[in-house]
């Protein structure tokens, strides 16, 4: 078996066991959004596998798990302690209701079976970066930029909105303060903004023979566009939050942008 398809395999399979432990968990603690905390280490711990594993990783490859790695333990952290003491999230609470009966039985493909799946997709670049064999380059360093640049983002954006919610002063407030004044969701951004980097820096690597590796970033993208990103915290907020119609009218949804001049 080629290495490069034993190293992902490998990949699979840590994402498969460490999201059937979660989802254990879950059944014992009636709780399916573990599966919020436990995202970033999926693709993160893959990422380390694949730099410990492959028998030659050089500079670009161990760089990138880094960069993964950070990636992940900062998420990670952060996501934990948001969520900490609140119980199930709402959207999980929605889709138990959808679901039921059975909703712990179901919940192991509807959400952690297909979480495994996606974050090891997600974890591509990373294993494409690690066996790629060519002398880093200035699209490495091109690559690096973004993706730090983007968990420093995405970093910045998360710790403004913990920091406005937590004055009493704000509630029931829209947050359109430092980064969140030109873009509804930086935190977001940033995060693509990081896989796209990683991907660059595979290209950088492998070559073409990386290319197939956008699957990441375009996933990871549409993800947190269309699917469990600002579509779906977006859906319906007008209505239980007017004030926030008057905030997307002025500011852009994903790239940031200047702020535009509202129309009544």
């Amino acid at each position: 078996m080629p290495a490069l398809m034993r190293m992902a395999l490998e990949g699979l399979a840590w994402c498969t066991s460490l999201g059937l432990l979660t989802w254990v968990a879950s059944l014992a603690r009636q709780d399916a959004s573990l599966a919020d905390r436990v995202w970033p280490a999926l693709i993160g711990g893959a990422g380390l596998l694949y730099a410990l594993r492959w028998p030659a990783a050089d500079a670009r490859g161990l760089c990138m798990a880094a960069l993964g790695f950070a990636w992940a333990l900062r998420l990670g952290i952060f996501i934990t302690q948001r969520n900490r003491g609140h119980g199930e999230d709402r959207r999980y609470r929605k889709m138990r209701g959808r679901n039921a009966p059975h909703f712990g039985l179901k919940s192991l493909y509807l959400v952690f079976g297909l979480q495994a799946l996606l974050a090891w997709i997600v974890s591509a670049p990373l294993l494409a970066g690690i066996a790629g064999g060519r002398a880093w380059n200035w699209v490495d360093d091109a690559g690096m930029s973004v993706a730090v640049s983007g968990i420093v983002f995405e970093a910045i954006g998360d710790a403004q909105l913990s920091r406005f919610k937590s004055d009493p002063a704000h509630a029931g407030q829209v947050m359109d303060r430092g980064l969140w004044r030109f873009t509804r969701h930086p935190n977001y951004f940033g995060e693509a903004c990081v896989w796209w980097g990683l991907w660059l820096m595979a290209m950088a690597g492998a070559g073409w023979t990386a290319a197939w590796s956008v699957v990441s970033p375009a996933l990871m993208t549409l993800l947190l566009i269309k699917v469990s990103g600002v579509g779906l915290l977006e859906e319906n907020i007008g209505e239980r939050r007017p004030a926030y119609r008057d905030y997307i009218a002025r500011t852009n949804a994903f790239v940031p942008g200047p702020p535009r001049r509202s129309r009544r």
